[in-house]
């Protein structure tokens, strides 16, 4: 009878186990234990998910009955199914999901490709779905393939594909620059003679976003813009800063890029030969009234140098290192957002840096640095200053400097006395006029309505072709090749800020899987040693071999060499060395072996036994308590 109540009793326990697992899944609450929440939607994503007005269907294609599928693959899936649900889970009802498995030959394969969900072929030749189709009403957007590398950014991707499909039209890039972005017609130009094309970053910004140029003599922005973009700002009046101030106050995307010295400039003074001593004109911007306002510290006199990120330059005196051309690389691109997380390597020629205030309670972002081995030099010296010159000129600070940086948060306005009068008018009567014009409207914004962004890059000839692409005539076909990631740069950030303004909110967050940081600990320090002995037996090598030449040119007689007993020692005493260093190295290798594969059997069979054991001992705990309340109530 005891036997036979135990295993009742298991039973039921087993029975209730299954039951509460149950039961858990239907829940419709969860707990995001994780180190970065990556289970957990952004405040941003529920925000704009709550502004859905029209259904939005999911259709998320995967190829899951794969025999011969990845387990990173399998593992990922699991991943962005779950993030997915969470969105069905928030939407309210506003956010359906199909799960499809395109299986070959099938017309959900068809419908898949037909979306835009591009395969990738594994090595045993099999295609692989794995994306992501958003549809509303007539609107459809992809993601043609979910990236494992792009898992931070996981969130953010799915987000704005849900937000692409609430748009019926391009947002709005509004374009002041005071660089000639656009083509341009040759002075003097010949009947048949073409004109110079637009820079390339205009047909980047184009393929998203609706571009309305303005004029820096305007005196208003167009209606309506999503982003605005100052680049290179020269001679912008007092309504048109003003105008640029409120646009940021309201809350939307600002974009500003500066130099302390634009190198185009510079070739175009070169090239109409002016007078040595006259103001050079246009190699400098700077927006000091915004700027000041906004808490922006930026000087337009001083270049940054870095002596890490010097740029190789072939010049009519051989390869010059320019230490004011800053080649720079993935460690001084910001990694954690996505406008650089995916960049590698940016040319900024001749930038200068920025800071901003640390007491206006912004959230700052730098988005591009130098190196702590960087200074500043005077702009107006570089012209006279040989680059060797400068380098030694260059007084490292210990600190990076910024070269682009995003800030958000609520700003002040540089018009706290609101929009200035309009002065064109000659008469006072037209004056008086347009002064009462100027208060007509919506009231002019002291700060913020809204948490704003800024992004401010401190150099501009990153923006054009002749130093971020290289064009090529290819069988009779001009071609483009890109030389670094100015351009993706430049995308990235536009579209980024161009879109919901909930989804600038969202960072990057880590990724579902962990590693063991106790055995990458392990790995690195055994290749320190290994790397320690390698160099080791490289140094004692080249010792020997220095040795064992200048006792065969002692021992050399005409072209006979004579192998005397010092050679012959010295060979011996290579080899056995040699042989000494390469055991030891065989040894470290089948220590670090042993240690890793010893912890990783011990946490393989902790994790495995773990569960069962948190049943066995709650089942024993229930058990013994069942035995105990059985003997009370038998005593009475």
């Amino acid at each position: 009878m005891k036997i036979r109540a135990k295993m009742a009793a298991l039973a039921l326990l087993v029975l209730i186990l299954v039951l509460v697992n149950y039961l858990a899944s239907q829940f419709p609450a969860r707990l995001d234990l994780t180190k970065e929440n990556i289970y957990t939607l952004s405040d941003g994503t529920r925000s704009m998910l709550g502004k859905i007005e029209e259904p939005v269907v999911l259709q998320f294609y995967f190829s899951r009955s794969l025999e011969s599928l990845p387990i990173r693959f399998k593992n990922y899936a699991t991943r962005v199914e779950e993030m997915l649900r969470q969105y069905v889970s928030a939407s309210g009802g506003r956010v359906t999901l199909r799960v499809i498995d395109p299986q070959p030959d099938t017309d959900e394969e068809t419908a898949a490709r037909r979306a835009g969900v591009t395969p990738q072929t594994l090595p045993t030749g099999e295609p692989i779905y794995f994306g992501l189709v958003a549809i509303q009403a007539d609107q459809e957007a992809n993601i043609a393939f979910f990236s494992p590398n792009r898992e931070p950014f996981l969130e953010y991707d799915v987000s704005q594909l849900i937000h692409s499909v609430q748009q019926f039209d391009k947002p709005r890039l509004g374009l002041v620059s005071g660089l000639p972005l656009r083509g341009q017609m040759p002075m003097g130009m010949m009947p048949g003679q073409q004109p110079q094309p637009d820079q390339l970053v205009l047909s980047q910004w184009s393929s998203a976003f609706e571009i309305v140029d303005v004029d820096e003599s305007a005196e208003e922005l167009p209606a309506n813009l999503d982003v605005l973009a100052v680049i290179h700002p020269q001679n912008i009046g007092e309504s048109l800063l003003f105008a640029i101030d409120q646009h940021l106050l309201a809350g939307r995307p600002l974009i500003v890029a500066v130099d302390p010295s634009s190198y185009f400039f510079k070739g175009q003074q070169r090239q109409n030969m002016m007078m040595m001593g006259q103001p050079q004109q246009g190699v400098t911007s700077d927006l000091p009234r915004l700027f000041s306002s906004w808490g922006i510290e930026y000087n337009a006199s001083e270049v940054v140098g870095d002596l890490d990120l010097a740029t190789s330059v072939q010049t009519g005196g051989g390869i010059t290192s320019f230490p004011v051309w800053l080649s720079l690389r993935k460690e001084q691109l910001a990694a954690e957002v996505l406008p650089t997380s995916s960049l590698n390597t940016m040319l900024m020629i001749e930038p200068g840096s920025i800071a901003v205030a640390e007491d206006r309670g912004y959230e700052v972002t730098p988005l591009v640095q130098s190196t702590p081995r960087s200074g500043t030099v005077a702009g107006m010296m570089l012209s006279f200053t040989p680059p060797a010159e400068i380098a030694r000129q260059i007084k490292s600070g210990g600190a990076a400097k910024n070269l682009a940086v995003m800030v958000r948060g609520s700003f002040k306005s540089a018009f706290p006395e609101g929009k200035p009068a309009t002065t064109t008018s000659t008469d006072s009567e037209d004056a008086d006029a347009a002064d009462s014009a100027s208060t007509e409207g919506s009231p002019a914004l002291a700060e913020s309505t809204a948490p704003g962004t800024l992004v401010v890059v401190s150099d501009t000839d990153w923006l054009l072709d002749d130093f971020s692409v290289r064009r090529m005539n290819f069988l009779g076909m001009q071609a483009v090749e890109p030389l670094n990631d100015n351009l993706s740069f430049a995308s990235n950030v536009v579209d980024f800020l161009g879109g919901s303004q909930d989804l600038i909110t969202i960072r990057g967050k880590g990724s579902a899987q962990r590693t063991f940081t106790v055995i990458r600990e392990m790995e690195t320090a055994a290749q320190e040693r290994y790397q320690a002995e390698l160099e080791g037996l490289e140094q004692r090598r080249n010792e020997i071999q220095q040795e064992i030449q200048k006792l065969q040119t002692q021992q050399a007689d005409g072209r006979v060499l004579i192998a005397s007993p010092e050679v012959s020692q010295a060979l011996e005493r290579y080899r056995v060395q040699e042989a000494e260093l390469r055991t030891s190295i065989r040894q470290i290798r089948l220590s670090l072996r042993e240690g890793i594969e010893s912890l990783q059997n011990r946490l393989t069979v902790l994790n495995a036994l773990v569960v069962p054991l948190v049943v066995v001992a709650l089942g024993c705990v229930m058990l013994v308590g069942r035995n105990r309340r059985q003997k009370s109530s038998s005593a009475k």
